[in-house]
């Protein structure tokens, strides 16, 4: 009797949370409308963000291509779905524009372990270098860097600089910094940061996966582990990895990055398979599982509520935003010759 009661019980909440994200969707679909907001999405949050996001007329897509939207759309309103480093970088590159994000808690490992103060220090260690930096960091560190990249530009920007025979300061992800060190022979000084999802992918634990799937393609975001890098088919930003979802002919994929990308790598080949990467464990053990705990704060009713109440502004300094600019604008002026 107690099992009969309990699988009804599971039937009503099933019924009530598929009512209750129908009611969310809507709310949020005819709120973009009310506010005159477009919704600009990463691949690594909830799937339900992002299917609102392709159905509204907005992005969902990685960091360059995040930043670049806002610019051309004509919205009054800018809702970021990611982490506080997207929502700023939006702001930078859209003074006028009102910035709202479902969260402002939601930070990065990379932007945290890499303070203001410290990175001045490491600059002022290395006067003779130019200071590149990657997206994943603050406004702050932004104004105070001569370059700003994403995953899917930094190796054709540090080959640019090193063919101009300039020497680099790196910050502040060790792991794609030394990748992309390798692949330019660069000069190049690294700060010692790190993802808390990548770097807990394990090479042992993808080459047992490979041994039980022979015919896969590993694909491997460059934040991850050298070792990990050393056994990928492909490597390179989530734009990257998921293009090599749809031109490699493996219908199995062994996936190294957030498994947030799932949805869209699964949308645009619904009939192939995608496996997350091991970690270093499961649940309490691992500090990711393959996912953002900071991206995993993105829901519905967050976005909902910050959409109906104005919740949660992004507001940088205006001194910081005009210098962050400079930075933020040499990354989208060479992306367009890209």
């Amino acid at each position: 009797m107690n099992l009969f009661k309990s699988k009804i019980d599971i039937k009503k909440n099933m019924k009530m949370n598929i009512s209750l994200l129908k009611e969310y969707r809507a709310k949020i679909k005819d709120l973009l409308k009310k506010k005159n907001a477009v919704l600009i999405s990463h691949y690594y949050v909830d799937s339900e963000i992002q299917k609102i996001a392709e159905e509204t007329g907005g992005i969902v897509s990685d960091s360059l291509e995040m930043a670049k939207f806002g610019i051309s759309h004509p919205a009054k309103t800018l809702v970021i779905a990611g982490v506080h480093f997207m929502g700023e970088t939006a702001k930078i590159l859209n003074p006028k524009k009102n910035v709202i994000m479902p969260t402002l808690k939601a930070t990065c490992s990379l932007d945290i372990g890499c303070p203001l103060e410290k990175f001045i220090k490491f600059r002022n260690q290395h006067p003779d270098r130019i200071a590149v930096v990657y997206a994943n960091t603050s406004a702050m560190i932004k104004a105070h860097s001569d370059w700003v990249v994403t995953s899917s530009c930094a190796l054709d920007i540090i080959r640019y600089l090193d063919r101009k025979k300039k020497k680099i300061l790196w910050a502040p992800d060790k792991f794609l910094g030394r990748w992309i060190q390798k692949q330019t022979n660069a000069d190049i000084v690294l700060w010692n940061g790190s993802c808390i999802v990548h770097e807990e992918f394990k090479s042992q634990g993808i080459k047992k996966l490979k041994y039980q799937y022979p015919n896969s393609a590993i694909l491997v975001h460059p934040e991850s582990p050298e070792d990990v890098i050393a056994i990928a088919d492909v490597v390179g930003s989530t734009s990257v990895l998921l293009k090599a979802t749809q031109s490699l002919s493996n219908n199995v994929f062994i996936v190294a990055t957030d498994k947030g990308i799932f949805y869209k790598m699964q949308s645009l080949s619904p009939k192939k398979v995608f496996i997350e990467a091991p970690t270093g464990g499961h649940g309490a053990t691992c500090k990711s599982c393959a996912h953002c705990p900071w991206m995993g704060m993105n829901n519905l009713k967050n976005l909902a509520e910050t959409l109906e109440y104005g919740y949660n502004s992004i507001h940088i300094e205006n001194s910081i935003q005009k210098k962050a600019l400079i930075s933020l604008n040499r990354m989208i002026q060479f992306s367009k010759n890209l």
